[in-house]
């Protein structure tokens, strides 16, 4: 008989790509060859209240407030000493914070942990070293960049986004054995080829119009029903698809909108099929976000990124800009001007569309399963 082998995925709740991340693997275990018994556990779940608040409140309230102090801190952060008093400082706290967490990890017992963000694998690589812990533990980083904050001690090894980012690891002193280029870990339906006629028909669009999707906030660029009426306002024919999310006022306005621009705006509230979406378009316009892009390379789409947060995001765009699989929009008008230019250069978005093809790693979340579980479990 075959024997299940028990994997946890740790993430934590603060941004969505980490959780998303960690959902992608679980999703992937369950489709493995091999008998996997893979549990999802978000570390906020089992840490006090008042810690969890001030944690998640301290990352939101930076990002969307503060957003050039969260990028400062970023950088300090990066290149803070193991040993500062700051980092002692927090160690403590995280430590006297996490005796739910322990207690849950020993009671799964599992045979092998993948941490998606961070903060468990600093929690995991203290339980290891002072003997509590012996399973192996594994570090997914979640963006084309490495932060010193991914890198601990006792870890069993890493998954990189690309090559740059495993030299980088190699850079801070971990064995070139210990590391895996899979990319990023998305969900299933990224790495499945649609069929474009049927997906677009399905919302009512013409599969042979041009067709950019945008996703998100709009944050930057002004409230998603503006940006969509600005661009529909171009001479250009092309049609546009809006995700809207859970931001019920936005779809509202952009069901509005539609009355002046039928047949070429669709609005989209939340929704997983995602993929789907992205099978219509020919680019989507978003925000830089690890998992988000990494969606868009696996489906072959290029991108007009916008809004990075300063940071993670903007080491994200730098990346995506130098590979030619996107373009970036510093405002309204700029984007406008980025959306002519590519229906009026249909050389170039093919280019970038071939490139976006060539560095996707659809695949990845199955990758980083199979090296877990080859991993002499």
């Amino acid at each position: 008989m075959m024997t299940t082998r028990k994997v946890l995925i740790l993430s934590v709740s603060a941004g969505d790509g980490h959780i998303h991340a960690a959902e992608a693997l679980h999703a992937h275990s369950k489709e493995h060859d091999l008998a996997v018994d893979a549990r999802h556990l978000d570390v906020m779940d089992y840490v006090p209240s008042e810690f969890r608040k001030d944690y998640i409140d301290y990352y939101f309230s930076l990002v969307n407030k503060a957003p050039n102090l969260w990028g400062n801190s970023y950088l300090d952060n990066n290149e803070d000493r193991r040993d500062s008093g700051r980092k002692k400082v927090l160690n403590s706290i995280e430590q006297l914070n996490t005796a739910a967490l322990s207690q849950a990890i020993h009671q799964y017992a599992p045979e092998a942990i993948v941490c998606t963000h961070f903060l468990p694998a600093e929690i995991l690589s203290r339980m290891i070293h002072s003997e509590r812990f012996k399973s192996p533990v594994w570090v997914q980083v979640t963006d084309f960049d490495l932060h010193r904050l991914w890198m601990h001690d006792h870890m069993t090894g890493y998954f990189a986004a690309n090559e740059e980012v495993a030299f980088r690891m190699q850079a801070t002193g971990v064995d070139a054995k210990k590391i895996r280029v899979t990319g990023i870990p998305i969900m299933p339906a990224f790495s499945q080829r649609f069929n474009r006629e049927k997906c677009a028909q399905s919302i009512g669009l013409n599969p042979a119009i041009k067709t950019f999707l945008l996703m998100g906030g709009g944050a930057g660029l002004g409230d998603l029903a503006t940006v969509a009426e600005n661009l529909l306002g171009l001479r250009n024919d092309f049609q546009l698809i809006v995700l809207a999310g859970k931001n019920v006022k936005a779809l509202a306005s952009l069901k509005l909108l539609t009355e002046h621009y039928p047949k070429r705006l669709v609005p989209v509230r939340f929704t997983q099929d995602v993929a789907q979406l992205m099978a219509c378009a020919d680019v989507v316009i978003t925000k830089p976000g690890g998992l988000t892009t990494s969606e868009c390379l696996a489906m072959g789409l290029p991108m007009i990124i916008n809004a990075p947060i300063p940071g993670q995001e903007e080491r994200n765009a730098d990346y995506l800009l130098e590979q030619g699989v996107a373009l970036k929009a510093f405002d309204a008008v700029t984007l406008s001007y980025r959306v002519r230019y590519l229906l009026e250069n249909p050389k170039h978005l093919q280019q970038m569309t071939e490139k976006a093809s060539q560095i996707g790693k659809p695949h990845a979340g199955k990758h980083v399963i199979t090296n877990v579980l080859g991993h002499g479990l």
